[in-house]
């Protein structure tokens, strides 16, 4: 079991970091800037970690609705497939790696395509002891949504949100932040401004007719799948709060590591 000490999971969104309509388009000034905000304000949290997961958006995304990936499969069309999905998404980890490098945030990246082997999308096995090491060091993980290979399909997709799941249940972090370019979880996709503030295990069913999938091509289910998973973990773990909020508007990210709530909240 992880030391205890204050650890925050904080999910950059592929509607974020890229431009979900147009294929391997990095959002590249928002990258830039969005790296800068995390690393200024880790150093006014001393003493606290941190460990990054980012989505795939118009990289990872669009090539695995091609051929999709995250189905299954055999034979060699399969897994070109399966490796051109790895190399898109590899390279947007590289971007993201390369801009915290340059504001000098002690990043290490951690691909669960070279870790994990799971079983019908569910994670079967991955030695998380580097990652809590790295923590332990001050060190920032970085995870991504990612193709691992499957005992039962032979290959498929995990979402961050499905990593960040393994990892909660492994390294207990007090809060997960997800940031997206939306303010939170819309009550209605008509009214834009009227979110849903708080969201519980037990208001869940309520809240999935008004969910939709992600706009632009997400092979890993979109807004009603991120609302799901959270809501089934912070059930599993009640310690643990998630948010769901905007991270485009410049200072959110770094009020949300600070502690202030933002957007859509989901606790047990």
């Amino acid at each position: 079991m992880m030391k205890q000490y204050d650890l925050t999971f904080l999910k950059l969104g592929g509607s974020l970091i890229t431009n979900k309509s147009q294929p391997l388009t990095p959002s590249k000034a928002l990258i830039n800037s969005l790296c800068g905000e995390i690393a200024q304000t880790m150093k006014l949290l001393p003493g606290s970690r941190l460990l990054i997961g980012h989505g795939s958006g118009s990289f990872g995304h669009t090539i695995a609705s091609q051929y999709q990936t995250q189905q299954g499969g055999e034979g060699s069309g399969y897994w070109q497939g399966f490796a051109d999905v790895w190399h898109a998404a590899r390279s947007l980890n590289q971007i993201i790696i390369d801009n915290f490098a340059e504001v000098n945030l002690p990043v290490i990246a951690f691909p669960p395509s070279s870790g994990i082997i799971s079983q019908d999308q569910t994670i079967q096995s991955w030695d998380v002891r580097p990652i809590q090491s790295a923590l332990d060091h001050y060190l920032v993980p970085i995870v991504q949504g990612d193709v691992v290979f499957d005992t039962a399909l032979g290959g498929t997709i995990l979402s961050t949100e499905q990593v960040f799941i393994h990892l909660a249940e492994n390294l207990l972090p007090q809060r997960i932040l997800m940031a997206g370019l939306d303010p939170g979880v819309f009550k209605d996709h008509e009214k834009p401004d009227d979110i849903i503030v708080h969201i519980t295990p037990q208001t869940i069913e309520k809240v999935l007719p008004t969910l939709s999938g992600a706009k632009a091509s997400d092979v890993t289910g979109g807004m009603r799948s991120k609302v799901m998973l959270m809501a089934n973990l912070v059930q599993k773990i009640p310690n643990i709060e998630v948010q769901i909020f905007s991270g485009f508007e410049k200072g959110n990210i770094q009020k949300a590591l600070q502690g202030e709530r933002l957007g859509t909240l989901i606790t047990a």
